[in-house]
């Protein structure tokens, strides 16, 4: 399987990195500047769009490459790559309404796709001041996960496509089943 990681010049990103790779994937890591033209030469199974800093529109070509490999390749988004998996489908991202940087909080979540087995409420780590608005929501999209504390909406999965966005840091040592959720993502098909 080869997976695809969008680096949106993050430090996780190599967290994410080794995860995939811890299940045998042949993992590529491109900036997020890449074109969906040299996506579709790498041909990847699966394309994670990872976390960053800044808005989704500042994600390079993040948005486009959902928007265009979205209908055909399974994509998961982390933190940015989330908040950009909502601009892409008409989502509001603004500021979140607590700066959440290095805490963790429960997560309560839909049971499936990359949740399934997974404990529930799970704690996960979050790193991130923005977060999709619930107004407005887009009808292409389904909430799959939130916060306890707060509600912001920590999980989104597409209604008909094999798009999949979390908002906390599956690739955190301080999200006790980080290591799980890619796996499930890797081995699933979000629409499962």
């Amino acid at each position: 399987m080869k997976v695809l990681i969008i680096d949106n010049i993050d430090s996780f990103v190599y967290n994410l990195y080794q995860y995939v790779g811890e299940h045998g994937a042949d993992v590529i890591v491109k900036r997020h500047q890449i074109t969906p033209v040299e996506v579709r030469e790498i041909a990847p199974d699966k394309i994670i769009i990872s976390p960053g800093p800044g808005t989704p529109e500042n994600a390079g070509n993040s948005i486009e490459i959902i928007k265009e490999f979205g209908k055909e390749i399974p994509i998961l988004g982390v933190c940015l790559g989330h908040q950009a998996i909502g601009a892409a489908f008409g989502a509001k991202v603004d500021r979140a309404g607590v700066i959440m940087h290095g805490k963790t909080s429960e997560i309560t979540h839909d049971g499936k796709a990359i949740y399934k087995n997974i404990k529930n409420p799970l704690v996960a780590t979050r790193y991130h001041s923005l977060a999709i608005e619930k107004e407005g929501f887009p009808g292409a999209l389904v909430i799959t996960a939130t916060s306890e504390s707060d509600g912001i909406i920590m999980g989104v999965r597409h209604k008909e496509y094999p798009i999949e966005g979390v908002q906390f840091h599956p690739e955190s040592i301080l999200t006790g089943e980080g290591k799980k959720m890619i796996k499930n993502f890797l081995e699933g098909d979000p629409r499962e």
